[in-house]
Formats: structure tokens, C-alpha cells, sequence
């Protein structure tokens, strides 16, 4: 395709795993035109500042960009006035708002879902669950509407990505559609095995928000004794680090060379939430350690028994057990990096080429 494809992100003001799938969806479209919400050039790679980006108008006002999230309700409307008269494919890399905008009549939309807008389905209680009073009775109202909105633009989504089966479950339940699944790329080049590494600690790579469930590890480890790296921020930190024992130690904003050397070294990367994929499970693969992590989500698509140990039930006593069994099995470092590599950038960039190919061709096919 050349000038005819547009990429709606719904913002770009960091480098997450979501930009990731957009660096490799630029890869597929080299001529795409990028759409988004809030745009800080600064904060993003230059492989994606080397492309035309139109922001929203929202983007003018430097108070609205700072605190965007702030701003949730508006976003509808942002993303409802792009101009995509002049587009043919569309492709939304949706988290938010981005599936919802609204294509020329003709024009053919692809939406990758990351996840359904978790601020007003299935985490909403984890984002707005301690507010009271009036707030509360505003919040309430403004989700009721985010609901229908988010559910009624489905329509204009001709066929729906799912990065999990998890996440493909969810745009199931909430949209009552269909999804194909394709799994997010992972730099399995940038994270390997190392020969004879140490193994004298746990890993864990979060953010340090409530329901990543840090402080249930905290609490495991903090009965077994053993070592445990904790790597992240947020606003769970002091609470976290108040009731964490010796053998827990606390480290942030640390370069990526440092961060692969920690998964290098690990015995087991751990993780006691629940994840819509799980980028760090499989960057922990690529090092060839296992994964210790709770039985649900996007993590049943990339641990087995001879990657890792999966723990039934989010409780102390079930991942006290599973820190043991974990450390008595012998797992092989090559099974575990080789397990990886279906997560790799080449497969998504294959699967997704494959994908948009088949369905091309199918619209051929109907309009003949």
C-alpha cells in the first residue's frame, strides 16, 4: 500500500509495548500516515517520529497533555474527528479509543486490540473503586457513556486482532465479536540466554500499581526468605517497600542493558497479577528462565510445564508452594529460550502480513 493506509494510535508519549506492535506495523506500511491523541516527539523512537503524525486538537494544549488521562471523556470526540476521507486501510493499534474512529464508507479497518478500555470494563473498580461522594455519582455517569459509546463503535471495525486469547475472550464478552490472534512482538534478539548464570534470585518487572499484585509476592517471599529483585514505580512503591524484609530489594528507571543482565542472572522470573499478554514472560523466555506466575490471562498463551510453574489461586500459601517447586525442577534453559521465539518481531510481522492478505483477498472476493 502507499499513501492510502492510516495507523490510528491512541497516544504516543513513551515507548511501551504498544509502540512496539506500531514499530512493526510501520515495517509492513512504510508509507502509512499516523493518527493519535497526544504526541511528545521526545518520548518516542525515531523510527516512528521518521513518519508523518497528525494529533488530535486536544494535543495543542500543553494543561489537557500533561494530564490527559484526566481527560478520558473527551477522547471520544477526538478520535471521531480525524479525516480519513483520503484512506482505504485503516488500522487501529487500540487500547482506549483508537478502534472508535470513524472510516471513510469503502475504506477497510483492521482493529488490533490490545485490550478493551480497561478503565471502564473490567478494571474499573482497580482505577475508580476509593472514590466517594460527588466525584463518584460524575464517574459513574461518564463510564455509562464510555460503555455505549465503546460497545456501538465496534460497528465501524470490520475485523478484529486480539493480542491473547485472553484479551480475545474479552472482545467476546463486551463487544459480541469475533477476533483473530496475534501475538505482540517481542525483541527475543535483544534479551538471550547467558552461560553458567546465577540463579540466586527471583525477578519481577511491573509497574507498582494495585492490580499488578506486587504486594502478594512481597508477601510470599517475605515468608520463604528468598531474594527477590522487584523492578518498577508507581504509586505502590512506599507501601510496598515499608513492609518488604531485607531479602527484597527495590530498583527503577535502570537502562536496558542493566535490566537484560537481570533476567539474565534470575532463577525465575515471578509475577502474581493478571496480564492481557505479558511481554516480560516472554522476555524472561528469551533468557531461557522460567516463569512463576498466576494461572490466568494472557500468560496461559505463553507458559507450559516445561517453561515454568503456574500457580491456581492469587493466595500466599499457593505461591509459597509454587516458589518450591519452581526451585527443585530442573528446567532446560533451551526449551524455554526456544518457546520464546513463536513471540518473535519476525512471526508478528509474518502472521500479520498473512492475516491482512487473507482479508484483502476476501474483500475482493465479496465485491466481485
Amino acid at each position: 500500500m502507499k499513501n492510502n493506509v492510516a495507523i490510528i494510535h491512541d497516544w504516543l508519549n513513551g515507548m511501551r509495548g504498544g509502540e512496539k506492535v506500531l514499530e512493526v506495523l510501520l515495517d509492513i506500511f512504510p508509507e502509512a500516515h499516523i493518527f493519535t491523541l497526544f504526541l511528545e516527539p521526545e518520548n518516542i523512537s525515531d523510527k516512528i517520529n521518521a513518519h508523518s503524525i497528525t494529533p488530535s486538537t486536544m494535543n495543542k494544549y500543553k494543561f489537557i497533555r500533561n494530564r490527559y488521562k484526566h481527560f478520558l471523556p473527551l477522547f471520544p470526540a477526538a478520535v471521531e474527528e480525524f479525516d480519513l476521507k483520503n484512506y482505504d486501510i485503516v488500522i487501529s493499534s487500540s487500547h482506549c479509543v483508537a478502534k472508535g474512529v470513524i472510516p471513510h464508507p469503502g475504506s477497510l479497518h483492521i482493529s488490533y486490540i490490545h485490550s478493551p478500555m480497561r478503565y471502564v470494563w473490567d478494571r474499573y473498580y482497580a482505577y475508580f473503586g476509593n472514590i466517594k461522594g460527588l466525584k463518584k455519582l460524575y464517574i459513574r455517569q461518564q463510564v455509562s457513556k464510555l460503555r455505549n459509546w465503546d460497545i456501538a463503535s465496534t460497528s465501524r471495525v470490520d475485523y478484529f486482532i486480539a493480542n491473547s486469547h485472553f484479551i480475545r475472550e474479552r472482545i467476546r464478552r463486551y463487544y459480541r465479536r469475533d477476533a483473530a490472534v496475534i501475538h505482540p512482538p517481542v525483541d527475543t534478539e535483544g534479551f538471550q540466554p547467558i552461560s553458567n548464570p546465577k540463579k540466586d534470585y527471583f525477578l519481577t518487572v511491573s509497574a507498582l500499581v494495585p492490580y499488578k499484585e506486587n504486594h502478594l509476592l512481597v508477601d510470599a517471599f517475605n515468608r520463604t526468605g528468598d531474594p527477590l529483585i522487584i523492578v518498577g514505580k508507581g504509586p505502590e512503591e512506599k507501601k510496598l517497600k515499608k513492609k518488604a524484609k531485607k531479602n527484597i530489594i527495590f530498583k527503577k528507571n535502570i537502562p536496558e542493558r542493566e535490566l537484560v543482565g537481570l533476567y539474565q542472572d534470575a532463577a525465575a522470573f515471578a509475577f502474581a497479577g493478571v496480564e492481557d499478554f505479558g511481554i516480560a514472560f516472554v522476555e524472561a523466555q528469551a533468557c531461557g528462565i522460567p516463569v512463576l506466575a498466576y494461572k490466568k490471562g494472557g500468560v496461559l498463551d505463553i507458559v507450559s510445564e516445561e517453561t515454568g510453574v503456574l500457580f491456581e489461586t492469587q493466595d500466599i500459601e499457593d505461591i509459597v508452594q509454587s516458589i518450591e517447586k519452581i526451585k527443585k525442577n530442573k528446567f532446560e534453559p533451551s526449551i524455554i529460550r526456544q518457546n520464546s521465539l513463536k513471540f518473535s518481531r519476525e512471526n508478528f510481522k509474518n502472521n500479520f502480513e498473512r492475516f491482512f492478505e487473507d482479508v484483502v483477498e476476501k474483500v475482493k472476493q465479496e465485491k466481485a
